[in-house]
């Protein structure tokens, strides 16, 4: 597809990583593994792959555990670390080099999901931070690598980012900044597009500041989020841990 795809984090990655709060680290999936995660979706969510423990949500309806209702509308389904195509992909080499770097040999996730805006549906996101006081986290997790399923453009409504806004810490404790945190931290004009192929893969500091649109278009707008951590993190409510990708006690696909 004509874009360069790294096969090593190197240094400089890292200090523009640092310097942007995003990266673009290329078409990770190959044609063969985006078709398969491709189906495998469609194969949740229809209900012919079911897995107990899985949360899923419809467009304006709560979320549910289980599939409830065989339909391509999901616009998010958490957990896909149950899957074993799913994990092999978080579990992918570049994305441990990565995460090396950042936590160290042991490594978990907060989540791993799937986000959709439908043909003709989608939902307003607005600006935000991924973290706060509402995760429940006791170590915030801070890398996030987010690939389009499929093609994601200004006119079905792609990620906006505002570049470096990440530098700021966290703005709003309460994943949302105020009307005057975003007059200062996110002025119009500020904002860039993120458009990307499908099977593009792009790093993201969830300090950086995001939001999307709806999306108006025939094409869905499919999307696969992990949220990497310190492998010691842990529930401030339950005081449990999370899922462990690398390290001691990592998942294995089966």
């Amino acid at each position: 597809m004509g874009m360069q795809t790294l096969n090593d984090f190197t240094d400089v990655d890292h200090e523009q990583f640092m310097n942007q709060g995003y990266l673009r680290l290329g078409q990770v999936l190959s044609a063969d593994e985006l078709t398969a995660l491709q189906r495998r979706i469609e194969d949740i969510m229809m209900g012919r792959v079911r897995y107990e423990n899985m949360r899923l949500q419809e467009v304006g309806k709560k979320r549910t555990i289980g599939n409830k209702e065989a339909t391509l509308s999901y616009r998010r389904i958490d957990d896909l670390e149950q899957d074993p195509l799913f994990l092999a992909y978080i579990q992918h080499p570049l994305f441990r080099q990565i995460t090396r770097r950042y936590f160290g040999e042991d490594v978990s996730i907060f989540r791993a999901m799937f986000m959709n805006k439908p043909a003709q549906q989608g939902t307003i996101l607005p600006w935000h931070q991924d973290v706060g006081v509402g995760w429940g986290v006791d170590n915030d997790p801070t890398v996030t690598v987010w690939a389009a399923l499929d093609p994601a453009t200004v006119e079905n409504g792609c990620m906006q980012v505002v570049p470096g806004s990440h530098k700021r810490g966290v703005i709003s404790k309460r994943h949302f900044p105020s009307k005057e945190q975003l007059a200062e931290c996110a002025p119009p004009g500020s904002e860039i597009d993120i458009e990307a192929e499908a099977g593009e893969v792009i790093l993201l500091n969830n300090l950086l500041l995001h939001r999307s649109g709806i999306n108006p278009t025939g094409q869905s707008r499919r999307a696969f989020s992990i949220a990497y951590m310190d492998g010691a993190s842990h529930s401030v409510r339950t005081g449990e841990g999370y899922p462990m990708i690398f390290g001691e006690g990592a998942l294995v696909p089966r």
